[in-house]
């Protein structure tokens, strides 16, 4: 899920930066983002929700491949925060086969006209 945020700290060489970027993934404990900015592992930022305005401490707890001029960076919050995101995460024992699931039924496909 993508989620616009502001991410700000101290970069790998102690100089502090701002920076809007988005999330490629959520989750209950943080996120996998896309960062210009170099950090280092176990640094301390801060996140900024943009739809609420929330802000989170979080760390750097994984440092991905470079895509572009960007690298992924895996943030993981100081204490489990689901409600900064504001969406309903499945509890931990969740799996495909709990009667809370539900297989989507196939739409049918017309085929089109002919000419």
């Amino acid at each position: 899920m993508q989620v616009g945020i502001r991410v700000s700290g101290a970069d790998a060489q102690g100089k502090p930066f701002k920076e809007e970027t988005g999330t490629l993934a959520i989750s209950a404990h943080g996120a996998l983002i896309l960062l210009h900015a170099r950090v280092t592992s176990g640094s301390v930022l801060k996140m900024l929700n943009d739809r609420t305005l929330e802000e989170q401490e979080c760390h750097v707890v994984f440092l991905g491949p470079v895509r572009g001029d960007k690298a992924e960076i895996g943030l993981e919050f100081s204490a489990p925060r689901p409600q900064f995101w504001r969406v309903t995460f499945p509890p931990e024992d969740w799996t495909p086969r709990s009667p809370e699931a539900r297989t989507a039924q196939p739409i049918p496909v017309k085929p089109l006209p002919k000419r």
